[in-house]
């Protein structure tokens, strides 16, 4: 049989190989929060998990179809209030490098949004891949909003003192080229645990990953929302043994407890969480099983809106 092919063809059309600017919104109660995609980085696993093996790693890995490296998610949050716009981390903006994350502009936009109209940045902590997206240049990327972290947090990053525990010098060195631009303009705050930001978002320490890592809590007409920064990276590993810990761990042994604190904490509650590095949008729950837990991620909604009326499937 001949083929099925045209006696006349085009040129092969070339391949695109990306994505749409990332943004996936959600309603919690009166607020709306988009969640924002700033691309991915490479990871080689078994190089940055610790307190385990990397053939155990690879094990973990097979299970989920993934092997080294991974494409990390690098997501950040965005949560209309009604009266303030907040953006919860940045993104790596151009620290790692071309086209290794430095999306969250773009994600940004195509959300609707433009950097100006960003009221209060709140940073989980002041590592490069949620503070990079600070800067461009000499720019600050987000000219009208007050920038907040932990006073420990900005302590510790932003002291002169860079040769404190195994931390590479340059983190430092990135980190006062993102924040200080903003304390010279009056914009920077520092806030404690438990602290309120704004009506209805608060802070919930969760110290170890940096000595300042905050989570934030959003609550809308008695819905939640947990933003846990970089309290876990690895899905795949960390979810089945949550006392793996990583390289990037300032106090690995105190990440490791608060991961276990918070997540048995969140699984009890069911409370709806995000994560940083979760495969984006990074927003789900978590169900325990045993001393290991199973990511459920959030079901997708296409924002369309539905009668109050019960539906049926009819």
């Amino acid at each position: 049989m001949a083929p099925m092919i045209p006696a006349t063809v085009h040129a092969a059309a070339p391949q695109v190989r990306t994505q749409a600017p990332g943004f996936h919104r959600m309603l919690l109660g009166d607020f709306e929060v988009t969640a924002l995609s700033d691309g991915t980085v490479p990871q080689t696993v078994r190089d940055v998990a610790t307190h385990t093996t990397p053939e155990r790693v690879k094990e973990l890995l097979s299970r989920d179809h993934l092997e080294d490296p991974v494409e990390l998610s690098i997501n950040a949050f965005l949560v209309n209030t009604g009266k303030a716009l907040v953006l919860v981390d940045t993104g790596v903006g151009s620290l790692f490098g071309p086209d290794v994350g430095g999306r969250l502009q773009q994600s940004l936009q195509a959300a609707g949004y433009q950097p100006e109209q960003i009221d209060v940045v709140l940073l989980t902590h002041i590592h490069s891949d949620h503070s990079g997206g600070l800067m461009s240049g000499a720019r600050r990327m987000f000219p009208n909003a007050i920038l907040q972290v932990h006073a420990r947090e900005a302590d510790f990053w932003l002291g002169h003192d860079k040769g404190r525990g195994s931390v590479d010098p340059k983190y430092f060195e990135e980190a006062r080229a993102m924040v200080e631009p903003y304390r010279a303009a009056g914009k920077l705050r520092t806030f404690g645990g438990g602290d309120t930001l704004v009506p209805g978002i608060r802070v919930m320490p969760t110290m170890g990953h940096t000595p300042g890592h905050s989570s934030f809590i959003i609550e809308s007409r008695r819905q939640r929302l947990v933003l846990f920064g970089d309290l876990m990276h690895f899905g795949s590993v960390q979810l089945r043994e949550p006392s793996v810990t990583v390289a990037y761990d300032v106090d690995d042994r105190s990440a490791a407890a608060q991961r276990a604190r918070v997540f048995a904490e969140a699984a009890g509650r069911g409370d709806l969480i995000g994560l940083s590095h979760m495969p984006f949008p990074g927003l789900g729950r978590l169900s325990a099983e045993g001393r290991s837990y199973r990511w459920i991620p959030l079901n997708y909604s296409s924002g369309q809106r539905w009668p109050e009326a019960k539906l049926s499937a009819e």
